[in-house]
Protein backbone atom coordinates (compact mmCIF):
# COMPACT_ATOMS: atom_id res chain seq x y z
CA UNK A 1 0.00 0.00 0.00
CA UNK A 2 1.39 3.21 -0.50
CA UNK A 3 0.71 6.02 1.54
CA UNK A 4 -1.79 7.75 -0.88
CA UNK A 5 -4.21 5.09 -0.19
CA UNK A 6 -4.36 5.04 3.78
CA UNK A 7 -7.24 7.57 4.99
CA UNK A 8 -5.67 10.80 6.36
CA UNK A 9 -5.84 11.36 10.28
CA UNK A 10 -7.39 15.32 9.54
CA UNK A 11 -10.25 14.11 7.26
CA UNK A 12 -10.64 14.38 4.02
CA UNK A 13 -10.18 17.37 1.61
CA UNK A 14 -13.00 18.02 -0.34
CA UNK A 15 -13.45 21.64 1.15
CA UNK A 16 -9.81 22.60 0.59
CA UNK A 17 -9.35 24.88 -1.70
CA UNK A 18 -12.86 25.74 -2.23
CA UNK A 19 -13.71 29.29 -3.08
CA UNK A 20 -15.51 30.75 -0.48
CA UNK A 21 -18.77 32.90 -2.11
CA UNK A 22 -18.69 35.69 -2.98
CA UNK A 23 -19.74 38.48 -0.57
CA UNK A 24 -21.90 41.58 -1.54
CA UNK A 25 -19.98 44.55 -1.17
CA UNK A 26 -21.63 48.02 -1.78
CA UNK A 27 -18.38 50.62 -2.71
CA UNK A 28 -19.93 54.02 -0.55
CA UNK A 29 -16.30 56.32 -2.21
CA UNK A 30 -13.35 54.92 -4.19
CA UNK A 31 -9.97 57.17 -4.63
CA UNK A 32 -6.70 56.44 -7.09
CA UNK A 33 -3.51 58.13 -6.10
CA UNK A 34 -0.33 57.78 -8.39
CA UNK A 35 3.00 58.33 -6.14
CA UNK A 36 6.52 57.39 -8.27
CA UNK A 37 5.42 53.75 -9.66
CA UNK A 38 3.07 52.73 -7.31
CA UNK A 39 -0.87 53.53 -7.80
CA UNK A 40 -2.87 53.04 -4.84
CA UNK A 41 -6.43 52.67 -4.57
CA UNK A 42 -8.54 53.47 -1.74
CA UNK A 43 -12.19 52.48 -1.71
CA UNK A 44 -14.52 52.23 1.15
CA UNK A 45 -16.89 49.75 1.63
CA UNK A 46 -19.79 48.01 3.46
CA UNK A 47 -21.15 44.72 3.57
CA UNK A 48 -23.07 42.60 5.62
CA UNK A 49 -20.21 42.44 7.73
CA UNK A 50 -19.64 46.55 7.99
CA UNK A 51 -17.59 48.76 6.85
CA UNK A 52 -14.22 48.83 6.06
CA UNK A 53 -11.46 50.74 3.81
CA UNK A 54 -9.72 48.41 1.04
CA UNK A 55 -6.14 49.86 0.29
CA UNK A 56 -4.70 48.24 -2.57
CA UNK A 57 -1.45 48.77 -4.32
CA UNK A 58 -0.24 48.06 -7.89
CA UNK A 59 3.45 47.70 -8.33
CA UNK A 60 3.59 46.49 -12.10
CA UNK A 61 0.45 44.95 -12.27
CA UNK A 62 1.01 42.82 -8.99
CA UNK A 63 -1.73 43.54 -6.46
CA UNK A 64 -1.29 43.63 -2.11
CA UNK A 65 -4.59 44.64 -0.07
CA UNK A 66 -5.28 45.01 3.45
CA UNK A 67 -7.95 45.70 5.19
CA UNK A 68 -8.57 48.15 7.89
CA UNK A 69 -12.13 47.75 9.68
CA UNK A 70 -14.27 51.10 10.01
CA UNK A 71 -13.66 50.34 14.06
CA UNK A 72 -9.82 51.14 13.43
CA UNK A 73 -10.38 53.64 10.87
CA UNK A 74 -9.44 56.55 13.45
CA UNK A 75 -6.50 54.97 15.19
CA UNK A 76 -4.61 54.26 11.88
CA UNK A 77 -5.32 58.17 10.64
CA UNK A 78 -3.72 59.15 14.07
CA UNK A 79 -0.83 56.83 13.56
CA UNK A 80 -0.88 57.81 9.90
CA UNK A 81 -1.00 61.25 11.05
CA UNK A 82 2.15 60.99 13.46
CA UNK A 83 4.39 59.15 10.65
CA UNK A 84 4.04 62.23 8.33
CA UNK A 85 4.80 64.68 11.05
CA UNK A 86 7.73 62.80 11.67
CA UNK A 87 8.73 62.62 8.12
CA UNK A 88 8.22 65.86 7.61
CA UNK A 89 10.52 66.45 11.08
CA UNK A 90 13.38 64.02 10.41
CA UNK A 91 15.79 65.41 7.61
CA UNK A 92 16.56 62.63 4.92
CA UNK A 93 19.56 60.55 5.60
CA UNK A 94 22.40 61.66 3.02
CA UNK A 95 24.75 59.34 1.72
CA UNK A 96 28.64 59.42 3.13
CA UNK A 97 30.81 60.90 1.21
CA UNK A 98 33.85 58.56 0.68
CA UNK A 99 37.32 60.00 2.06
Amino acid sequence: MISNDRPSPFGTRSSYGAPKPPVNEDTLRSEKIQIERKTFVLSLKENIRGRFLRITEDVGGRRDTIIIPAPGLEDFRNLLDEMVKLSNETPPKTPEANE
